[in-house]
This record gives C-alpha cells, sequence and structure tokens, in this order.
C-alpha cells in the first residue's frame, strides 16, 4: 500500500495539486490520467521518492519495494542487458555484487566466511538464484533476442532499451510499480503480454498511458488529475469516461432548467416592477430569484481539439496499385514482392512487429525514398496529405505559427487563419509564438491541421498519436473514423486501430498478410490468422 498524505506541489505561482489526499491499494492497477502539463508524470516522482513535495507527505508500507520504469535510456549504458534487468531489484543486486568481490578476495578469511553465508541466506530468500533465468524470460516475453542478453545495453537500439528498461521495472514481483507510458515502442503482441502481466499482477500497479485499450484492459481504477485534484473512481477508462460525462451533461441540463427560470424571472421582474398592481408580484420574484443558485460547473483541464478531414473532391475507383514492391536497408529486408490494390473507401492499418518497414514503405509512396524492385501506380483523380512519423523537417524555420499554416491554406485572411489555429487549441497569442519553440504535441497538431487544409481524399498517416494526449487521440479517433475517402496508416493505439481500420496488413521481411474487411480484434482473434503470423515470425 502507498498513499499521499496532504499533498501539495507548487513551482513559483503554478499550484499543481493542492492537498491531495490518496491510498493506492494491494491488487489494483491506477490509470494516472489528466491533461498535458497536470503533472502525472510528476505525481509518479513524488511516489517513488525522486522528487520531494511542497507539502504533504508519501507513506508507504513496511518492508514494501517500489519500483519504476526509467526514462533514462543512457543510464545503464556500461552494463549488460541481463544484469540492468537485474539491476531493477537493488537489493538482490546489491547483494550479488557484494558476494562477487567476496567469493574473489584472495584471504578469505573466517568473517568473510560467516558474512558469506548471511549473503546467501539473503539472496536464496529473494530468489536470487532464478534472478538469471526470471530475467531472461522477461526480455524473451518482451521481444528481447537471447544473443543480446550479454551485449552492453550501449549497444543495442533505442526501442529495444525501452524493452529491457520495461523488463528491469517489472522483475523481481515489486510490491508496488510505477509505469510511465510503459506501452511505448511496444508492438501488438508484447502490449498484450504486458496487459496480462498486469491483469495477473497481485501487488499495486500505477500506470500512466495514453493508450485507451491498455488503459482499459489494465485499470480497476482511475485516478484523475484535475482542478488542481486527484480523484478516484472505480472502473476502467472507458467506464471512467462515460461516466464522467454523463453526470456533466446531467450538470449541465439542470444548471439549464435553473437558467430558464432565472430568465423567465428576470423579465417578469422588467416588465412588471414598475407596475403598481403588480409590484407584490415582482417583489416576490425577486425573492424567487434570489434562491435560486446554478451549480458550481468548473472548467475542466481538459480540451479536445476539433479534428475533421474533408475531401475537395471525391478519387475514383483507381486508388492505389503496388505489384511486387521491394526494399532493403544496409542489408536489412524491409519487404519483399509486395502487392496491394487498394480499394476506393479503404482504411488500412499496417500492422508488424517493427516500425521501419512501415515507414519506409510510407516513404516509397509519398516519393521520398525509392524501391529496390516492383511498382506503384497512385490513381488519377487521387490527392494524398501525408503525416510522417518525424516532422522535424516542416519546423525548421524561425516563423510565426500564424505564418506557418498560412503556407497550406487557400484562404489567408487573418480571421480565417486564427479561427481555423483556435480548432487545434491555438488560440490568442499562441497563434503567434515561433514554430520552432513547438513542443511535440504542438507539432503533431499542427500537422493534423495542415493534412486538413488540403482536403486530400487519400491519407497517409505514420503514428500519428505520438506526443498526444488522451483527448486529442479521441479527436483524431473520431476524425479518422468519419473520414469518407481512403486511409493508409500506422499506430501502435490499439482502439485508434480497432475502431478506425476495415483492413490489416502486416509487414514482415519473410513476407506479409493481408486480410481485406476485417478488425484488428478479429485479426488477433482468429486461430487461422494466428498460425500464419507465426511463419511469418518463425
Amino acid at each position: 500500500m502507498i498513499s499521499a498524505n496532504g499533498l501539495s506541489l507548487q513551482f513559483g505561482k503554478r499550484i499543481l495539486f493542492s492537498d491531495v489526499n490518496i491510498t493506492f491499494t494491494e491488487g489494483n492497477c491506477y490509470g494516472l490520467i489528466g491533461a498535458n502539463g497536470s503533472g502525472k508524470s510528476t505525481f509518479l516522482k513524488i511516489l517513488s521518492g525522486e522528487i520531494e513535495p511542497t507539502t504533504g507527505q508519501i507513506s508507504v508500507a513496511h518492508k514494501k519495494r517500489i519500483s519504476v520504469l526509467k526514462q533514462d535510456q543512457f543510464a545503464f549504458d556500461e552494463y549488460t542487458v541481463l544484469e540492468t534487468v537485474i539491476m531493477g531489484h537493488k537489493k538482490l543486486h546489491s547483494v550479488m555484487k557484494e558476494k562477487e568481490i567476496l567469493y574473489a578476495k584472495e584471504d578469505f578469511s573466517h568473517e568473510d566466511g560467516i558474512h558469506s553465508s548471511k549473503l546467501e541466506e539473503e539472496f536464496s530468500e529473494m530468489g536470487g538464484w532464478n534472478a538469471d533465468s526470471d530475467a531472461a524470460k522477461l526480455l524473451s516475453n518482451l521481444d528481447i533476442p537471447q544473443n543480446l542478453i550479454d551485449v552492453k545495453m550501449s549497444q543495442i537500439e533505442s526501442g529495444q532499451k525501452v524493452r529491457v528498461l520495461l523488463a528491469q521495472a517489472l522483475f523481481g514481483n515489486p510490491d508496488i510499480l510505477l509505469l510511465d507510458e510503459p506501452t511505448n515502442h511496444l508492438d501488438i503482441d508484447t502490449r498484450m503480454w504486458l496487459e496480462e502481466f498486469l491483469c495477473e499482477f497481485k501487488n499495486t500497479a500505477i500506470v500512466v498511458s495514453h493508450d485507451r485499450h491498455f488503459m482499459d484492459k489494465v485499470c480497476t481504477y482511475i485516478a484523475d488529475i484535475d482542478y488542481g485534484k486527484i480523484q478516484l473512481y472505480p472502473g476502467n477508462f472507458t467506464f471512467w469516461q462515460e461516466s464522467s460525462q454523463l453526470a456533466l451533461k446531467q450538470r449541465t441540463e439542470h444548471n439549464k432548467k435553473v437558467e430558464d427560470r432565472r430568465k423567465e424571472l428576470l423579465e417578469f421582474i422588467a416588465r412588471f416592477s414598475a407596475n403598481a398592481s403588480k409590484s407584490k408580484q415582482a417583489t416576490s420574484r425577486k425573492k424567487s430569484l434570489e434562491k435560486l443558485t446554478l451549480e458550481d460547473i468548473k472548467p475542466s483541464s481538459r480540451k479536445y481539439p476539433y479534428i475533421n478531414f474533408e475531401q475537395s473532391a471525391p478519387a475514383g475507383n483507381n486508388i492505389l496499385s503496388i505489384e511486387n514492391l521491394s526494399k532493403s536497408i544496409d542489408g536489412k529486408v524491409m519487404f519483399k514482392d509486395l502487392t496491394v490494390t487498394v480499394r476506393k473507401g479503404d482504411k488500412i492499418a499496417f500492422v508488424g512487429h517493427e516500425d521501419i518497414p512501415r515507414t519506409t514503405l510510407f516513404k516509397i509512396l509519398m516519393g521520398e525514398m525509392t524501391a529496390d524492385s516492383g511498382t506503384f501506380k497512385w490513381g488519377a483523380s487521387t490527392s494524398q496529405s501525408y503525416f510522417p512519423k518525424d516532422n522535424s523537417n516542416y519546423f525548421t524555420d524561425d516563423i510565426l505559427l500564424i505564418d506557418w499554416i498560412s503556407q497550406y491554406s487557400a484562404n489567408t485572411t487573418e480571421n480565417f487563419v486564427r479561427g481555423f489555429l483556435g480548432r487545434v487549441l491555438f488560440s490568442g497569442e499562441e497563434s503567434l509564438k515561433s514554430v520552432k519553440v513547438l513542443s511535440g504535441g504542438e507539432r503533431v497538431r499542427c500537422m493534423l491541421a495542415r493534412m486538413m487544409l488540403t482536403q486530400a481524399n487519400v491519407l497517409i498517416l505514420d503514428e500519428p498519436t505520438n506526443h498526444l494526449d488522451l483527448e486529442s487521440i479521441t479527436a483524431l479517433n473520431k476524425g479518422l473514423s468519419s473520414f469518407p475517402g481512403t486511409i493508409l496508416f500506422s499506430s501502435y493505439d490499439h482502439q485508434l486501430v480497432q475502431t478506425a481500420a476495415n483492413r490489416i496488413i502486416e509487414i514482415t521481411p519473410k513476407g506479409y498478410m493481408d486480410r481485406i474487411d476485417t478488425k484488428l480484434d478479429e485479426y488477433l482473434e482468429n486461430p487461422d490468422i494466428q498460425v500464419k503470423r507465426k511463419e511469418l515470425y518463425s
């Protein structure tokens, strides 16, 4: 068990939380949610002891071990992959190192023998004899190949480092598990494994994630950061979302009735207060008016951008034809003999264990890269709008945001451009800041605004949910689901793929699989498809 008592955190004049009292109990997984900048990651750091609160304290049950998903990918570069995982259990790792030093002594004394026996006892109690095999199993489940476990962290790829750090956090059955965006860089299968791990986890877990499906699968409670408080709600994310919207609607409808009644009273008073025959009635109405109080609905810190894609003209039946397309990079096969006919209205999700092949395919289709062999042809009536995974090239010039977005708009009047920026949550003076200082999430919203302005009939999006908060992901999900044109996209967001895609194509170096008129859950649950998927990765 871990709890916060009278917790407050303030940076200068900005208050993130005030007087927070909350308890996280054993056997539950808590989803920590809130708008960008509300302090989710900061709260996890307070719980772990990395940051001191302004007031209040954190209480941890006696002898309970806290494990945290580390964010610094370079902190363990000098250690092997296997040792990095075991370092997640600090006490066990400390005992292991102390044993190594002790047994390496040339003048091993009687006292050393007594101390070593105590260390061995501690080592055994903590499951030390199974540490290597347990760590190796975790790594395997997180798709880290066996041949990498003795390799130094500095020699593996960035995405693999993230998985190793996740294995480190999960290692040794911690009592309290703090995970900040644990699904980053995880493919669908590995995410499903992590979901099962957390569903079966018998201790306390607190998770920050922008993946709605993941939160629905693993969370038993939602801890909502809003209004400078943290409120606890039973249930998963969808239950919280639907119940909170219903409560807001009920409050709004109640207030509307009160406002309607207030308006009637004000009109009556204005009309008859000067009329002597009606003066008593008017006085009575004034007293009634004074008793009416509007329920205080505070404006939520959450803001939903307006994301809606329209096409200036629909495409014909010929959208895209790909014939025997192949590409290798630095001797590594991305895909080979890829043959796909894209139909009008297809919304294709490209999936797979690696994201580089998908990015490579999109770059080839957009003319940014050349295939080794094969051909592709866009239909004459198609127009494409592209959301690249790396958007840095779009923000190199030191220009104002209002000028940046005007480059992509046929209507460049200030009122229109400011209004359009307001739709994607850039209001007032925000439209006058340089694009070079925009955050990752702000850049994504800019790129989506650019796509909306092009009014293309084919959208190509490479992991568009990166850096977005839950509110923006929800808005994007609605925009893509309602788009009447054709979409080719890749995303690690399960719910986005499940609800927006009507066709799944999985690309691997050994081949590909194309399932038309198929939803993601059906694709993952169909036993025949799973047999073929295993063949693609064997």
